[in-house]
């Protein structure tokens, strides 16, 4: 008996390395991050520290025991490991060199969660992870809602529910405003569809998920919601249209998305205040542009290393009292993460953030024209949505916008990389080319 005791005890590079640990893992650094806004008003900023940090304790052992699988020069695109970098830099220079090494420990924790779900999880089983933990945070918030809202005729103060859902909204859910709420549904909306187009969930479940997170979208009355969903639907059309096409006739159409892209865009920037009006949001947007005007003319105070990384905003502390102040308002980001990024990172650090979501953007893309699975086509899609409400708010840049963003950039990256051609060996006379380890890198 005594030697088989050993024998039976578990052992924990089994654990660690195991697909079970991955895929709780996986759930929980998705529960965590969606759910930080309700963690942090229910339990408070430095539970949700310890939760992240312990998270990235056990994704740091999961990678060294994994280390075999992974190469330290495929674990992160370099973009992204430039920005953390830089932003870690900054606090040299920084107005609070303490709230500075704060914000850059969440930006480094968070992003490196992404970065452990990429290489421990595949496609599917990401979408699959983040498609379960939205149905339960979004049904969670319909269920609070309506109890605040019809049952106990109260607000839930801590989790910032106002119960106006008998009103038919503006409701919040667990999401912190209508805004977050907005953007979640929609990251939500093609979660769901890309789990029902590969059938990786019953026709029933994939059915009500969509119901609810429709319905929630409509009930959380940000006109955010109408910008994000009209892009992401248009994408969404041109890349199904991509996929359709013999793949001789890809590369032209490719490059005429692009183009029209930039068109675009410029026209919606030039008509902005026409959208807005027909969106019932130009008071919104004037305040907006407020903003943004005068972050530009504080930019110039510092362009090119920024007032250092905060990440979320202290309307108290410099330089965003100043601006708060001047504009005698009081804004907790810029309100587009571009000139979020400009503010605090100056333009070294915002050519460095436009590169990592060009590339992140352009890889995924390519990859999901070329591959016949629907669930390519989650990467691009969810950038796109990251993407156009950067415009808007600053969300990409922490908690769950930043897990999407580095996540969908570690996917690209795994598909397409510069390192691929300067590892790839000569093409021996009988077989194909090799890449060094016969994988896919993630730069």
């Amino acid at each position: 008996m005594s030697d088989a005791r050993p024998a039976m005890r578990p052992d924990p590079r089994t654990l660690l390395a195991s697909a079970e640990l991955a895929r709780a893992f996986t759930l929980t650094v998705f529960a965590a991050t969606f759910g930080a806004p309700a963690i942090r008003g229910a339990a408070g900023d430095v539970t949700y520290a310890t939760i992240l940090a312990a998270l990235c304790l056990l994704g740091g052992a999961m990678l060294v025991t994994r280390r075999r699988e992974i190469e330290v020069l495929h674990l992160a695109p370099t973009t992204l490991v430039l920005l953390v970098l830089w932003a870690g830099a900054s606090v040299l220079w920084s107005t609070d060199a303490l709230r500075s090494i704060a914000g850059w420990a969440a930006l480094l924790g968070v992003s490196f969660l992404g970065v452990v779900v990429g290489h421990v999880r595949d496609a599917h089983q990401s979408v699959r992870a983040l498609g379960d933990v939205l149905r339960w945070l979004l049904a969670a918030s319909l269920v609070l809602e309506v109890l605040s809202g019809i049952l106990w005729d109260t607000p839930i103060p801590f989790l910032g529910i106002q119960g106006d859902i008998a009103e038919l909204g503006p409701v919040q859910g667990l999401f912190g405003s209508r805004n977050d709420l907005g953007v979640v549904t929609v990251v939500a909306l093609l979660t769901f569809l890309v789990e029902w187009r590969t059938r990786s969930v019953r026709p029933a479940t994939a059915v009500s998920s969509v119901i609810l997170a429709a319905l929630l979208a409509v009930l959380s009355g940000s006109p955010t919601v109408i910008v994000v969903a009209a892009a992401t639907a248009l994408a969404a059309a041109a890349l199904t249209s991509v996929r359709a096409l013999p793949a001789r006739r890809r590369r032209a159409v490719q490059i005429g998305l692009g183009l029209a892209l930039v068109v675009l865009s410029a026209l919606a920037w030039a008509q902005r205040f026409a959208i807005a009006s027909a969106l019932n949001g130009r008071a919104d947007l004037s305040l907006r542009t407020d903003l943004w005007g005068e972050i530009l003319r504080l930019s110039d105070d510092r362009p090119v290393v920024g007032f250092g990384w905060f990440g979320p905003w202290d309307p108290a502390d410099a330089p965003f009292s100043t601006l708060n102040f001047t504009l005698g308002q009081q804004h907790a980001s810029a309100l587009n993460a571009f000139l979020d990024v400009l503010l605090q990172l100056g333009w070294v650090g915002l050519l460095v953030f436009l590169v990592l979501c060009a590339l992140a953007l352009a890889r995924s893309w390519l990859v999901a024209g070329e591959r016949r699975s629907v669930v390519h086509t989650w990467a691009p899609l969810t950038l796109v949505v990251l993407l156009t409400v950067s415009v808007f708010e600053s969300s990409v840049l922490s908690g769950a916008g930043l897990l999407l963003l580095v996540l969908c950039a570690v996917r690209a990256g795994q598909s397409r990389s510069w390192r691929e051609r300067l590892e790839r060996v000569p093409e021996p006379p009988d077989g194909p080319a090799r890449t060094q380890g016969g994988r896919e890198s993630a730069g």
